[in-house]
């Protein structure tokens, strides 16, 4: 997972996502404490889910690493449905805050003052941008496809001062450190 879909998954959620035991129990409450449930969502036997739960002696067993692979993601999928939805559709409507660390610039000449380069970079995108960002990642867009959006959009707003100046740039976005977004 790219550094711009982990920012956007930590700004539609006000917890942070369980893990471990947390998560088998999160499991466990959403299918009404049924492991038979959780072992059918999980694609494995109900024995297993009842290893991972059972409270006897030397009985409990740990999920394995493939395992814990599908519980997180189990979890991921089901973890604060309202939140996520009023937080994107705030995003969607009012626009988010957008704070990065990346190579950016404008593609210029090689050896010039206007290269690409390492800036920290706070800047506020409308709802429309938002509004391709959670598009494309609906549709299963991957992390370059997000860049491009990110990078036309701050184009517009951090260069161009909102289509106002420098008509035509050619915009470079890539290496990204870390993203975060603010939802408001």
């Amino acid at each position: 997972m790219g550094e711009i879909v982990k920012g956007l998954e930590r700004a539609l959620l006000s917890r942070p996502v369980p893990t471990g035991d947390a998560a088998v129990r999160f499991l466990l409450r959403a299918q009404k404490g049924s492991t038979k449930n959780v072992a059918v969502l999980l694609g494995i036997s109900q024995r297993t889910v009842q290893r991972w739960v059972t409270t006897r002696p030397g009985m409990r067993r740990r999920p394995s690493a493939v395992h814990a692979g599908l519980i997180d993601e189990a979890v991921r999928a089901r973890w604060q449905p309202l939140v996520r939805a009023r937080r994107r559709a705030r995003a969607e409507a009012d626009g988010f805050v957008f704070h990065t660390r990346a190579r950016f610039g404008f593609a210029a000449p090689a050896g010039s003052s206007d290269d690409p380069r390492v800036r920290l970079i706070t800047q506020y995108l409308s709802g429309e941008v938002a509004r391709e960002l959670f598009a494309a990642r609906d549709a299963g867009g991957g992390e370059q496809q997000q860049m491009v959006i990110l990078a036309r959009a701050l184009g517009h707003a951090y260069f161009r001062d909102g289509g106002l100046r420098a008509h035509g740039l050619g915009i470079a976005f890539t290496n990204v450190e870390f993203a975060d977004f603010s939802i408001d």
